[in-house]
């Protein structure tokens, strides 16, 4: 899959739905950058008027994971990948139209090389984000992946 941020949206409309109908989507995605907008709308506020703190993480998680996503494709390696642990901090209620951004593509990039099978499980933290339409930071979210070489081994299973 040639990754897009159309491709990926349509991705989350049948995969990750609470995605989709949250109005997250991704903007953009190169091999450093992720970035994806959630505009504050009836169905993700809360009842402070601002975007709920779980919408603002998915929007964070999915920068993350996607350039994790795009390098074990390019990779040609079977790899399952999970978050571990992850942090959050707020600084000002997420109104308006809120882009969330991941500029660590070389860090996922050299995680996804480091696997081979002498050393089959990574941890790594990503960091993600959120800033409104003013240039003002609203959250800031990390998260600890830890990513597992499968074994792709066919003589392992006889």
């Amino acid at each position: 899959m040639e990754y897009t941020p159309a491709q990926i949206n349509r991705y989350t409309f049948f995969k990750l739905p609470s995605v989709w109908w949250c109005g997250i989507r991704v903007k953009e995605i190169n091999a450093q950058i992720c970035r994806a907008a959630v505009q504050l709308r009836w169905f993700n506020q809360n009842p402070f008027q601002s975007i709920f703190w779980a919408v603002q993480g998915m929007a964070a998680e999915l920068t993350t994971g996607m350039l994790l996503v795009r390098e074990i494709e390019k990779s040609n390696k079977k790899v399952s990948f999970l978050v571990l642990n992850n942090k959050a901090g707020f600084s000002k209620k997420a109104r308006g139209r809120i882009v969330f951004q991941c500029d660590q593509g070389k860090i996922a990039a050299e995680a996804i090389a480091s696997l081979s099978p002498e050393n089959k499980t990574r941890t790594l933290w990503l960091s993600s984000t959120g800033v409104d339409e003013q240039g003002d930071q609203v959250s800031h979210f990390e998260f600890e992946w830890t990513l597992l070489l499968k074994n792709t081994d066919s003589t392992a299973l006889n």
